[in-house]
């Protein structure tokens, strides 16, 4: 009997190697690595969910008749070795990994690799529209994949004769006390315990809090999820999709992530469900336009980047950035407002938003300069929808510039000024975001002038750079700001600050 070999992040039946299959025809193989689990500082709840994840999938299987060979071995490599001796089955079939080495891996060991059909727009079609040109803005790819996939289309025409609503979606934390609506929360099971102690176990090192059920593990968890999301949520996602509120960790996002990357969900049915309901006219345009464009565009966009531009891209540093990450993103204390409500939501669920991930730790690590390897590693590591192929586009080329370009058009670096105006953390905060040098000077605005003094020889060539690096040799404090700067460095280095 031929196996399909299931991974950990391809958890769907009618899709991949298993798609079409019955019971009888193939032994399915599953493989649990202790060399993965125990290979450093992950998030418990992010183990939890990929672990009870696949365990439940695997009962499912079962439970439908399939022959499944669960495996716990010291690495993929070694299960596989395992079920082959054991079964010795004429042919060993998989989807495409979502991860580079893991494509390696399978090629190594000469399984047969099907294409991989997790995403809408896969790598080879994303290669053939990048073709050769010289700038691969993900506004043109998005546009591309509306029109392609008739999405939000009026024929030729954008509906509502506009392709992109993200002006309306900037406004600041809402000030109405409104409420918003309460996450699913599903009841732990023998399941959990089990997975909750295999943890305690095997991962030494893990940290964040343990798992309590606010995650799905089951596609039909999931499927309540989404249709919570497009009937509750998604009305009230547009506007404020950039705002920070620390007394509300999810706002109007939908958190849908996590089951779209280990395959619980497929962004076609997400996709579906949102167009759905814009078209019955529940949900506003800005607010469908806004989110569906994160899926079909951001998310497909990174996707494709990192298969056209990997392995090289994932040893970029542009900017040389040589800095420790900040003793605060792993358990360091800190007195900066922002910072310290964000992380605290990492060990409490393994999950921030967007902008908390972009403009509050990716801003602070670009602006001080942090070995992007290190940001990436830890960003994987920390968040429940963590992935390589998630982690290094948005890191390398979104957060930290290290690319010099290739996919931003310019650094997201700003002051305190951005998160003042977005976030509620100012006020109660040590640090003023409008003093640039003083022990009582926000990090980020000392910093943000500091990055573009540091690193003028690198940033002058960009056009969209000329009014921030005129305004910074303006500055007539800037030989004092610079100076700060270091100390702020040191102190973000040793959790001093």
């Amino acid at each position: 009997m031929d196996t399909v070999w299931i991974l950990g992040d391809q958890l769907r039946r009618d899709t991949g190697a298993l798609a079409g299959k019955r019971p009888g025809e193939v032994r399915v193989l599953m493989v649990e690595s202790d060399g993965k689990i125990g290979s450093g500082r992950w998030h418990r709840q992010r183990l939890h969910f990929v672990l009870a994840s696949m365990r439940r999938f695997a009962e499912e299987l079962k439970a439908e008749g399939f022959a499944v060979d669960y495996r716990h071995a010291s690495s993929m490599r070694a299960g596989f070795m395992a079920h082959k001796a054991e079964f010795k089955p004429a042919q060993i079939t998989a989807m495409s990994p979502m991860s580079f080495d893991g494509l390696a891996m399978l090629q190594s060991l000469n399984v047969n690799v099907i294409a991989n059909d997790q995403f809408l727009c896969s790598a080879e079609t994303f290669a053939e529209w990048a073709g050769d040109r010289s700038n691969l803005k993900m506004e043109d790819f998005y546009r591309w994949q509306r029109q392609r996939l008739n999405i939000l289309m009026d024929g030729k025409k954008p509906a509502g004769g506009t392709w992109n609503y993200d002006a309306e979606n900037r406004e600041p934390p809402p000030k109405d006390g409104r409420s918003w609506p309460t996450p699913i929360v599903d009841p732990l099971d023998a399941t959990d315990a089990r997975v909750i102690a295999d943890i305690a176990r095997r991962a030494p090192e893990a940290f964040g809090s343990s798992f309590d059920g606010l995650w799905a593990t089951t596609r039909a968890g999931a499927l309540a999820r989404l249709q919570q999301f497009v009937d509750e949520v998604l009305p009230l996602f547009g506007p404020h999709e950039d705002a920070v509120l620390s007394s509300e960790w999810k706002l109007a996002h939908s958190a849908l992530s996590p089951y779209l990357n280990i395959g619980l969900l497929h962004p076609s049915e997400v996709v579906e469900a949102a167009h759905g309901a814009f078209n019955e006219g529940r949900v506003p345009i800005a607010s469908a336009e806004g989110f569906i464009r994160q899926l079909i565009g951001w998310r497909e966009y990174v996707w494709g980047l990192y298969w056209l531009w990997m392995p090289e891209y994932r040893e970029l540093n542009a900017l040389d950035a040589q800095s420790p990450l900040p003793a605060s993103f792993t358990g360091g204390e800190t007195q900066m407002a922002c910072v310290s409500h964000t992380v605290q939501a990492i060990d409490e669920r393994a999950w921030v938003h967007h902008i908390e991930r972009l403009m509050i730790l990716g801003n602070l690590s670009l602006t001080s300069g942090v070995r992007p390897g290190e940001v990436v590693d830890w960003m994987w590591k920390s968040f429940i929808d963590g992935a390589e192929w998630v982690m290094l586009p948005n890191v390398i080329g979104m957060a930290l510039y290290a690319d010099g370009g290739r996919m931003s058009t310019k650094p997201y670096a700003s002051g305190g000024a951005y998160i003042n105006k977005m976030s509620d953390h100012c006020g109660d905060c040590r640090y003023d975001p409008k003093k640039r040098i003083g022990e009582h000077a926000c990090p980020y605005t000392t910093l943000y002038w500091d990055f573009l003094a540091r690193n003028e020889p690198e940033l002058r060539s960009n056009h969209r750079l000329g009014n921030q690096l005129g305004s910074m040799r303006k500055l007539k404090d800037l030989d004092a700001v610079r100076e700060r700067a270091v100390e702020v460095r040191a102190r973000l280095a040793d959790g001093s600050l």
